[in-house]
């Protein structure tokens, strides 16, 4: 394929009539652009143009190539203009994953972002799978992890780290009594995020840094945060919740701390997204725009508490 820049030089010789005014019209010298022509006609087996110390004519085969290039750098233009645009203000559609709750998380703060961005467009995709973001063609990723993805072909924003804390309403405590140990959780009613049945296990850590593994028989399982954090203050069992969700009921009393000296390990809440290099300006608008909101510390907070993972 002729190099488009060569094509560009036998564009404004002919444009200009000659080699003499295309250096002058483009400010390069007459010699370079000799040369440039000449290897294109090189590459194409073809004479472009007849040219002497007198005379100066293109030829038959050199007014279609004309034609052609003049049409390929008006698509080169176009493209720049495309780009130029995108990289100018945000727009376009960007794809981004999340765990069911996030959405609702976001949804008070999203008209405002949205109408100081109208060219931009968003898709949520709400599921707890861990989506692959090259194959499924996602932009950005909202996780939260023990340990941060460490797949080469993606970069990662840190937003905050998190914990969450066994919890309980009075009345159940009232009605069972307080657990003395982790192994004690086996004998209560509890919550439970997650959609298998049977014997579940949390895995908690205490402040010397030891961990265990408590085993429990959920009485309620779910993947939606919302219902799980209503069955708990209702008294259907212990659960295991994030700590900022349930900052407010444990000040209010309707929770109460159970085994105190016991939480789970911190989670790492992340975006995740494909590259910095050449990022579009709806992308980091977006990934902006999450890591403002789902900060524990944004207004965002005080509307709804949801559970990420």
């Amino acid at each position: 394929m002729p190099d488009l820049n060569d094509l560009s030089f036998f564009a404004a010789v002919v444009s200009n009539g000659g080699f003499s005014a295309a250096s002058r019209a483009l400010g390069v010298p007459k010699s370079r652009i000799s040369r440039r022509v000449a290897a294109l006609e090189d590459e194409l087996g073809v004479r472009l143009v007849e040219r002497s110390t007198r005379r100066f004519k293109v030829t038959d085969v050199g007014q279609d190539v004309y034609r052609h290039a003049r049409a390929a750098l008006a698509e080169a233009e176009a493209i720049d203009d495309v780009i130029s645009r995108m990289r100018a203000e945000p727009q376009g559609l960007v794809r981004i994953s999340c765990p069911p709750g996030v959405d609702r998380l976001v949804a008070g703060c999203l008209p405002h972002f949205m109408a100081a961005h109208p060219k931009l467009k968003l898709q949520f995709l709400i599921s707890n799978r861990r989506v692959d973001l090259i194959e499924e063609g996602v932009d950005i990723a909202v996780r939260v992890r023990q340990q941060l993805d460490t797949d080469a072909d993606l970069q990662v924003k840190i937003i905050e780290r998190t914990r969450s804390v066994l919890v309980a309403s009075p009345e159940l405590l009232a009605a069972r009594g307080a657990p003395a140990s982790p192994s004690d959780l086996a004998l209560f009613p509890t919550v439970s995020l997650g959609e298998g049945a049977g014997v579940d296990r949390w895995r908690l850590m205490n402040q010397a840094g030891e961990t265990i593994e408590a085993a429990h028989a959920p009485r309620l399982t779910a993947s939606a945060f919302p219902l799980l954090r209503e069955a708990v203050l209702g008294g259907v069992g212990v659960g295991l919740l994030p700590e900022y969700a349930s900052r407010e009921f444990l000040e209010s009393g309707r929770l109460v701390r159970v085994l105190p000296d016991w939480e789970a390990p911190q989670g790492i809440l992340h975006l995740v997204f494909t590259s910095r290099r050449g990022l579009l300006p709806g992308v980091r608008a977006a990934l902006d725009f999450l890591a403002a909101t789902l900060r524990s510390d944004s207004p965002a907070w005080q509307v709804e508490s949801v559970k990420l993972l």
